[in-house]
């Protein structure tokens, strides 16, 4: 059974930082792209930024030069280091494993 558990959401000061993991269970990790998904209150959810199973990293352009994924294949997990938060990151964020698994999600509040 795959499970992808994340972690580290929460409330910052616009500027501020938050990193979130994600916990992987039920594959083979290392074997596996691993991405982050965003839904904001009232949008569709949206595309964060994606790390292939070699360790290449693509983002969107709103969080590009802000946002790193990373990962740590001896762990099973997959990281996302926040930084120079918005009010419009706000959302809450989930990891993605294509095709087809998601976790349940984290909040991230961001104020102004």
């Amino acid at each position: 059974q795959v499970q992808l558990v994340e972690s580290g959401g929460g409330s910052v000061q616009a500027g501020g930082s938050l990193r979130l993991s994600c916990a992987v269970s039920g594959i083979i990790f290392r074997l596996s792209g691993t991405g982050w998904y965003r839904q904001a209150p009232g949008k569709q959810r949206e595309w964060v930024a994606y790390i292939s199973s070699g360790g290449v990293t693509n983002y969107a352009d709103s969080v590009k030069g802000r946002f790193t994924i990373s990962r740590d294949n001896a762990k099973n997990t997959v990281s996302l280091q926040m930084n120079s938060l918005k009010p419009e990151d706000t959302a809450v964020y989930y990891c993605h494993v294509p095709t087809d698994y998601w976790g349940k999600g984290t909040l991230v509040t961001v104020s102004s």
